[in-house]
């Protein structure tokens, strides 16, 4: 990624589970205010990576620097309240069921800023809006919305503290095709509005169809190692025999 400012640099980084080896000295340059996404079959290391970007797991060697910052130098201290230039929207969402939407996403602005209630309450309705929801939702509860309407909340809490850095863990598993494609049009805009404050978005996915939709650069992980890392349209034409098997699942 030459000429572009890097927000995440990954050097040389290795992890293993007893003698299972999950993270095989990978090593990752990801810039800022793009979308890449990084993909791979199950079991190629993706999820391992993503902890080790949150500074949840400590690699066995090798170098994490984010936003200019080494993680391998952080205190457990240090490392929580760096995480608060992350955004993260999991899987399944992990809303708090006994939690409406409107509580969800107020939660993080709650624990973690000095607004008033007056200003959170604004603030969420914004983010309501932004993801599409209408404020006649707010007051819904988890298990009343759509897997659609889960993931909108869940992105809304994840930009609730204006990250820098938004994170996506396979945000499309399990939703029908209609929801799949408004999950990453919603992906895509909300990079594209983000561009202007130099949102950086991570997805870590195995849908290859969405994937080229939305992404500017495209990693391929497997058996723990970049075996490929191209601009989209670049990794589209890739010689690789295994990206060429992944690209025509």
């Amino acid at each position: 990624m030459k000429n572009l400012e890097n927000v995440i640099e990954v050097k040389n980084l290795n992890k293993s589970y007893g003698k299972h080896k999950i993270i095989n000295n990978l090593s990752i340059n990801i810039p800022k205010g793009k979308v890449t996404t990084i993909l791979g079959f199950s079991g190629a290391g993706k999820s391992t990576l993503l902890k080790h970007l949150l500074g949840l797991v400590k690699p066995d060697s090798g170098e994490i620097t984010i936003d200019g910052i080494e993680l391998n130098k952080l205190s457990d201290q240090e490392i929580v309240k760096f995480r608060r230039k992350f955004g993260m929207l999991f899987q399944y969402a992990a809303l708090f069921d006994s939690l409406s939407a409107f509580d969800n996403i107020a939660f993080p602005i709650k624990e973690f800023s000095n607004l008033s209630k007056v200003e959170i309450e604004k603030k969420v309705f914004e983010l309501l809006k932004a993801v599409g929801i209408e404020e006649s939702s707010a007051s819904k509860f988890p298990d009343e919305l759509s897997g659609g309407m889960r993931k909108r909340v869940g992105l809304a809490r994840a930009l609730a503290l204006n990250p820098a850095i938004i994170l996506y863990d396979e945000p499309t598993t399990g939703l029908d095709p209609i929801t799949t494609k408004m999950v990453n049009d919603l992906i895509k805009m909300t990079s594209e509005e983000g561009k202007g404050s130099s949102l950086t978005s991570i997805i870590i996915s195995h849908d290859v169809k969405a994937s080229l939709e939305i992404s500017d650069y495209i990693a391929f992980l497997e058996k723990g190692e970049i075996v490929e890392y191209l601009p989209v349209d670049e990794f589209k034409k890739s010689e690789n025999p295994n990206v060429l098997k992944f690209l025509t699942l």
